[in-house]
This record gives C-alpha cells, sequence and structure tokens, in this order.
C-alpha cells in the first residue's frame, strides 16, 4: 500500500486516479499509522506553502515524514507537494519546509507572466530511471508561482521560463515534481509509470 498524505491541501481525487489508473495501490489517509505502515509516500498539494506547512506541522504529520524518509522510505512530492520537500519557503513569510532537499522556494520573479501556468516542455539535466518513458521536449503542464532555487545538484529535469525552472528533482529516495503529472496526459502517465517501477522494485 502506497499513501497519499491527506492533509487538507491537496489535489487528492485527480492524483489517486493517476496512480490507480497504473495500477498502483494507494491510500488516502492522514494517519500517522498508514503513513509508518505504507510501502512509499506520495505529498500532494495546491495552494501556498505557509498554510500547507503550518497543516503538516499541526497535525504532526513533518516528522512522521522525516522519520519514514530517513528509514529510506519512498516519497514524491507533487507540485506544492515538492515545494514542501525543500529546507525553506517564501510565500507570505519565510517559513521551514520538511528539509529533505537542500535549497528554498522563491517567487518566480522573471518579466513573463506569473503564475507560469500551461503547457511547457521538458528539458533533461541528468539521467535518471524516473524519465525511462519520456523524451526530452516532451509538455507537461505546470501552475505555480513559486520555484525551487538551489545549487541544483538535485535538478533531474527542468523547464524554461526565463529561468531554469527544476521540474523534477530528486535526492536519493526523495522525488519531486513541480508540474502536474496527473494533468499532463500521457507523458505525466509514463513519469509516474516510471516512478512506479522505481517504488515497487
Amino acid at each position: 500500500m502506497h499513501t497519499i498524505i491527506d492533509y487538507g491541501m491537496g489535489n487528492l481525487a485527480s492524483v489517486t486516479r493517476a496512480f490507480e489508473k497504473l495500477n498502483v495501490n494507494v491510500k488516502i489517509s492522514s494517519n500517522k499509522e498508514d503513513i509508518r505502515n505504507a510501502k512509499s509516500l506520495i505529498l500532494p498539494g495546491v495552494g501556498a506553502f505557509r498554510d500547507a506547512i503550518k497543516l503538516l506541522d499541526e497535525q504532526g504529520l513533518s516528522s512522521v515524514i522525516k522519520e519514514e524518509v530517513a528509514k529510506g522510505k519512498f516519497i514524491i512530492g507533487i507540485c506544492l507537494g515538492m515545494q514542501l520537500l525543500y529546507e525553506k519557503g517564501y510565500e507570505y513569510g519565510e517559513y521551514d519546509g520538511l528539509g529533505l532537499i537542500k535549497g528554498k522556494i522563491e517567487y518566480l520573479d522573471v518579466n513573463l507572466k506569473i503564475p507560469h501556468m500551461g503547457w511547457n516542455n521538458l528539458k533533461f539535466n541528468k539521467q535518471d530511471p524516473i524519465l525511462k518513458y519520456i523524451k526530452e521536449d516532451e509538455y507537461v503542464y505546470f501552475v505555480h508561482s513559486y520555484y525551487a532555487h538551489s545549487d541544483n545538484s538535485e535538478m533531474v529535469a527542468y523547464a524554461e521560463y526565463e529561468k531554469k525552472v527544476p521540474a523534477i528533482v530528486r535526492n536519493n529516495n526523495v522525488y519531486g515534481i513541480q508540474f502536474h503529472p496527473e494533468k499532463s496526459g500521457e507523458t505525466g502517465l509514463n513519469i509516474l509509470r516510471a516512478y512506479k517501477e522505481i517504488i515497487e522494485d
């Protein structure tokens, strides 16, 4: 069983449908024991960093997530869920994230339209099993105004939006996807298909 963490700010239905389409056995839960007993964790998210990390902390889920990841359990963060994996976020103030990836979440300060919304193509930064079923320059669907700023050592793939916007990141057993794979058609499903093989290996 793979647990989709329900802390009150996730696009749970669409993420669940995407994994179920790939025959991944998922359960939506905010129960700490379900997180501890899960084979892997899925952290979705829509909204502001400040509100999301507050909810995770208040429900005691942040510490459980960090404990399980420290044991080697895989986690994948999607959209805001990816941003929460980083050390700090600066949306409506400065807040500590889960600290599972080095770097911070900053406003995407570009001359182009914000939020970065719509289809953009992926560029590969390094090889990773999660890219197994896709080719460079395939399009995926983004909706965000903040982005991950770091030394980019964790960056697997990125999108160009005046700046390099990390789109898929990895730190050992911690994966993050900035775009919405569940809204990105066949390409999004193929990314999750590859991830399924990683977590079920």
